[in-house]
């Protein structure tokens, strides 16, 4: 038995059976480019699980009143959406490993720091004994009339 079939594939037949539909309507669905099937070497149509799920899909649409133009476009929208997902996940996982470089390269460029100060030795800005840092600018003269 081949991979493919193992994998699950469906005559026309057994799935305008398995739906409780016409198999014209099988074919209709595939003249609108909703569903996909394969072909055998004899030209006979084949459905995947992927195919059912597909037109489990279309016949869920159908049924809450979504005419074939509308699901056609309901149907883009998901792969496009898919495929906006996947690129996000991409983008996220390139964003962590960036990020993860940087702070390893931090951490080797502290450890190999010619001068080593330990983290309680450095002091905010604005912690100086008068409240503020050593760089606050000198108290102002008062104005001569």
């Amino acid at each position: 038995m081949s991979a493919e079939r193992r994998k699950g594939v469906y005559m026309i037949s057994a799935v305008a059976e398995l739906f409780g539909i016409h198999p014209q309507t099988l074919r209709l669905y595939e003249r609108e480019g909703l569903l996909q099937p394969s072909r055998t070497d004899g030209n006979t149509r084949v459905y995947t699980d992927e195919d059912l799920e597909q037109l489990q899909t279309i016949l869920n649409l159908r049924e809450l009143g979504v005419n074939l133009a509308g699901v056609d476009i309901i149907l883009n929208m998901r792969v496009k959406m898919q495929r906006m997902q996947e690129e996000i996940t991409q983008f996220t996982d390139f964003i962590h490993r960036e990020l993860s470089r940087e702070e390893n390269a931090l951490s080797e460029r502290a450890r190999n720091a010619l001068v080593r100060l330990p983290r309680k030795d450095i002091v905010p800005a604005g912690s100086g004994p008068d409240g503020g840092s050593a760089g606050d600018a000198a108290p102002s003269r008062p104005r001569s009339s």
